[in-house]
């Protein structure tokens, strides 16, 4: 998890992001690791950053017409996992409107929803 200003653009700490992942990722020779992201990180630097660590990079072009397909039976509708989760967050009220003023405090914050979605989805 990485904690940046509300007006610094996501594919400004996209580096930051993927080197703090806590969970070891499998070797690149037992499972092949993919990276799906939005097409805000359409970048030629952050293709080039995933693909020289290894993961296959799903990234629509910028101006690519986006798949708003609604639920249909059997098949819910597609969102990605980063802008459902940023709902989920949105819903605690602390988190949506920020209160705190040492970062530490917000993060510590950010860290008990993750662990109250995480228990809520057992």
């Amino acid at each position: 998890m990485v904690l940046t200003g509300a007006n610094v653009h996501d594919s400004k700490a996209h580096q930051q992001t993927w080197t703090s992942l806590i969970i070891a990722r499998p070797p690149a020779t037992k499972v092949e690791q993919h990276a799906c992201e939005d097409k805000a990180y359409d970048s030629k630097a952050i293709r080039q950053w995933l693909t020289k660590r290894g993961y296959g990079v799903h990234i629509p072009p910028r101006g690519a017409a986006v798949d708003r397909k609604p639920a249909t039976r059997g098949h819910p509708a597609r969102r990605w996992v980063v802008e459902r989760t940023g709902r989920w967050h949105n819903l605690f009220r602390r988190l949506k409107t920020r209160y705190e003023k040492n970062s530490e405090n917000y993060l510590a914050f950010i860290e008990l929803a993750n662990a109250i979605i995480c228990f809520r989805s057992c």
